[in-house]
């Protein structure tokens, strides 16, 4: 279920929104939508809390494959818990700097426009670029150890692994381009792995993990 709800969480993410981070911003309009602004606020919130315990539900299975692998994936579902929770701060910095602004009457100041165009740019290079590489290495790194253990179907979690490599060359195709969002490469290079947890997370719905998935001392060739 949190698979589920981590990536609905992370695409829902960008609706209450909208467009109104697109540049230029609006401060006015965005200091008006008070709700909205909370909204995304709380849905980042549910991203990086269910992020981070996909990993530390997994863990007490994975550790009996290879305990390094499975606290790495703890550590690294962790810090993009904490990205997420950074960019959100992000946003309600920029939130309050808009209601500021607009009190004060420096919408037009230069300061103003220059600590703006920090915030965005933090704001996008953040949800776009690092959230997605702590939450790609610690996916490997779980699918790696259930494709060890077959403690699922190899099919279902060796999909994962080129998925998870999919992904990350779009992401550093992102990061050298700048190009961020829905582009066709990221989308096309991306839907791989949306799709494995989508996957993954129906299976252990339906039918959990393998009874008789191989033994600890048959994974490490003991």
């Amino acid at each position: 279920m949190l698979l589920v709800v981590c990536s609905a969480a992370s695409i829902l993410s960008v609706a209450p929104l909208g467009s109104m981070l697109d540049s230029p911003v609006d401060l006015a309009r965005l200091a008006a939508n008070d709700d909205r602004v909370v909204l995304a606020a709380l849905v980042e919130f549910v991203w990086a809390a269910s992020g981070a315990g996909i990993a530390i539900a997994l863990y007490p299975v994975l550790r009996r494959y290879g305990r390094a692998l499975a606290l790495g994936a703890v550590a690294a579902r962790v810090v993009e818990g904490v990205l997420v929770l950074v960019g959100t701060l992000n946003l309600l910095a920029l939130f309050t700097l808009a209601r500021q602004s607009l009190s004060s009457g420096w919408t037009d100041d230069a300061s103003t426009d220059a600590s703006v165009q920090l915030l965005l740019a933090v704001r996008e290079w953040v949800p776009s670029f690092m959230i997605l590489l702590p939450f790609l290495l610690g996916a490997g790194m779980y699918y790696y150890l259930m494709y060890r253990s077959t403690i699922v179907p190899r099919w279902l979690s060796g999909w994962g692994l080129p998925a998870v490599a999919l992904s990350f060359v779009a992401t550093l195709s992102s990061g050298f381009a700048q190009e961020f969002g829905f582009t066709t490469l990221n989308t096309v290079l991306n839907v791989p792995v949306f799709l494995q947890e989508m996957v993954l997370a129906v299976w252990l719905l339906a039918k959990g993990f393998n009874h008789e998935p191989k033994r600890p001392t048959d994974v490490h060739g003991g």
